[in-house]
């Protein structure tokens, strides 16, 4: 059986679409299943080797016939009103891509209310910019369309950060594990979350990033990952860390008597601003490393409320 040739243009699309997304923007393509009406791959933003985990759908057009109908420096594409509910109802992101075959370019456009048209008939038209060719000029467009809307970005991250307040809501104490590179002009370093079972043990992990925070401070910056918590220090780490650190810098040691000190640990510990988020050890110069603690706050206690009444329904307000 031959082949026939839409398919033979539909497959090259696809590929010279996973090619510029790989070769030109650096990012992930993913093939979406067939099933996934509307919707043929995905690409995920990575930043220098760190994926994030923001995503973008794609919908991808190839051949000719789709760059018949020309307009203003660029060409109109008419979706169906099936697709149009579809794409802007989509927990991601939508960009069409328009792939011709004849100059081997893949030209794009987000599918939101501002690209959207209506037509005199009721129906929808999209236009896609000659000029918006998917190359590295692509890359911040796409990376911040992938960041979505802000009020819609806050409240994803309080949805999928849900489990963990749930967790500290429960009583279980939550750590978060940082190691900062200090002498990477990068800021490259990573962070864990961890639960403290309090049994003597490292935290049990339930997460963990790569980071890239450039100059930024590491001490100022970790903590508003977790907006619905207050993080502190770690007190049991930062005791037994900087207890080691004083007896080195203020006891006398003597083979025949207890080591001796002119200043008490407590008063040598109220030299150090123990209210600050600081580093309880360095590794050879290059890793500093904290542990900081988190309790849940205002925000987070107002979202499991606010996420307990959409699951449950009922009334938050009686009389």
């Amino acid at each position: 059986m031959r082949r026939k040739p839409s398919a033979r243009v539909a497959e090259e699309g696809v590929t010279h679409t996973r090619q510029a997304i790989q070769d030109e923007l650096g990012w992930v393509f993913r093939d979406q299943p067939t099933e996934d009406y509307g919707i043929d791959a995905q690409t995920e933003v990575v930043d220098g080797e760190y994926v994030r985990g923001r995503l973008l759908a794609l919908q991808i057009k190839s051949g000719t016939s789709w760059f018949k109908e020309t307009g203003p420096d660029g060409w109109w594409f008419r979706p169906d009103r099936q697709h149009v509910q579809y794409w802007t109802n989509h927990s991601l992101p939508v960009a069409v891509v328009l792939y011709h075959p004849e100059t081997k370019r893949c030209h794009w456009q987000l599918v939101n209310r501002e690209t959207l048209a209506k037509t005199s008939t009721g129906g929808w038209k999209l236009l896609v910019p000659e000029g918006q060719v998917l190359d590295a000029s692509a890359r911040e467009p796409l990376r911040k369309a992938a960041d979505g809307d802000p009020y819609e970005l806050r409240l994803r991250e309080l949805r999928l950060a849900k489990p963990w307040m749930e967790l500290l809501a429960s009583g279980k104490r939550l750590v978060v594990d940082m190691e900062e590179w200090v002498n990477k002009t990068s800021g490259r370093g990573d962070i864990r979350l961890g639960v403290d079972n309090e049994d003597g043990e490292g935290p049990e992990k339930l997460a963990s990033w790569g980071v890239i925070l450039g100059l930024a401070s590491y001490a100022e910056v970790v903590p508003k990952l977790f907006a619905w918590a207050d993080a502190q220090v770690h007190p049991e780490t930062y005791d037994g860390t900087e207890y080691d650190q004083y007896r080195a810098d203020c006891c006398i040691w003597d083979e025949e008597y207890e080591p001796f000190a002119e200043v008490t640990f407590e008063e040598w510990k109220r030299r150090l601003d123990t209210d600050r988020i600081r580093p309880y050890r360095n590794g050879g110069g290059e890793v500093d490393f904290y542990r900081l603690e988190l309790t849940l706050n205002e925000l987070g206690k107002a979202f499991l409320v606010v996420d307990r009444f959409a699951m449950e329904g009922g009334r938050l307000l009686t009389g």
